[in-house]
């Protein structure tokens, strides 16, 4: 399998092109995979017979919640929004949660496992995985890559959630974000290497790979992660990476695409532990302007909404 190219598809804007338009705009792009963050029947419509892979996320904590206690909702959902568009949509990965909170991280577990059943049910779990998608701060020691490991108060979920994936033969779905890792620690973090520009050279004394650009770096380190809670079967999907072109520190059209452009390139190289093509999706299609929070999250997006591109960007 080549690499999978995808950008995740925000909606959180007053001022966004129709659904339809935007599953257009993909396949003129050729942009081959979609993320939605819930069951946007809209979306689901205008991507019958796209050909776009899809992950579709569950929706926030409450449906997580709702999935995790009650199996027959999971049923009910799993028949509303997958089996009523399948196999006209091509659903790749349910994601079970994004980034949930460590207070609800009891919930992934049962909602993947019910979410998984409801699948198999409808014979449907060997082609659609189920997952869920964390933020790199569910491990610890990433520096040097081969240290990672799950942090020790989240070892309880982590692991267990990691067997699942290795039983069901899903990939965990991480957020890798070197702008926010460059921006909290710019002292030793240079930008180049933050952006997959030339310059730095980092040798990892713990595995002897050599590490030019730090997204791979945070990969692996999930990986050695993995490896410490015996799953080293599973492989990383990123699931959401992105670098904000305006209203914050280093937050630039240069840096932007910079990053952008590096993370579409390296997804066909995949990472020194994980050679090979890197399933990616970057963060994000359109400048959202009804983020909440820091005014760097408005300005993530690779096309305005009014269609035209940020920057120049090039998917193979």
């Amino acid at each position: 399998m080549g690499a999978v190219h995808g950008v995740c598809y925000g909606v959180l804007g007053n001022n966004l092109p129709s659904r339809s338009e935007v599953v257009q705009l993909y396949k003129s792009k050729g942009i081959g995979a979609m993320r939605i963050y819930y069951p946007d029947q809209e979306a689901l419509t205008a991507l019958r017979g796209s050909g776009l892979s899809v992950i579709m996320d569950v929706g926030g904590t409450d449906a997580v919640r709702n999935l995790a206690n009650n199996p027959s909702a999971a049923a009910d959902w799993v028949r509303n929004n997958v089996q009523a568009y399948w196999p006209d949509v091509f659903f790749r990965y349910i994601a079970v949660g994004n980034e949930v909170a460590t207070g609800d991280m009891g919930l992934i577990l049962p909602a993947m496992q019910n979410v998984y059943h409801a699948l198999e049910s409808i014979g449907l779990s060997n082609s659609i995985k189920v997952s869920t998608a964390v933020k790199m701060d569910v491990i610890t020691n990433s520096f040097p890559p081969s240290s990672g490991v799950f942090r020790p108060e989240l070892q309880r979920f982590m692991v267990p959630i990691a067997q699942f994936l290795s039983n069901t033969m899903a990939p965990l779905l991480v957020n890798v974000y070197p702008y926010f890792a460059y921006r909290d620690n710019p002292r030793d973090i240079s930008l180049n290497y933050a952006t997959f520009q030339p310059g730095t050279t980092v040798i990892d004394n713990g595995n002897g790979l050599t590490y030019t650009k730090l997204f791979n770096a945070m990969v692996d380190a999930v990986y050695a992660a993995l490896e410490k809670a015996s799953t080293p079967n599973v492989r990383i999907v990123v699931s959401e990476s992105g670098w904000p072109s305006a209203e914050g520190f280093a937050a630039t059209i240069d840096n932007a695409r910079n990053h952008n452009q590096g993370l579409i390139d390296n997804a066909k190289n995949g990472t020194p532990k994980r050679p090979g093509p890197l399933e990616t999706y970057v963060f994000a299609m359109f400048n959202e302007n009804q983020k909440s929070g820091d005014p760097i999250e408005r300005h993530f997006g690779l096309f305005n909404p009014d269609k035209t591109p940020v920057y120049p960007i090039t998917f193979p």
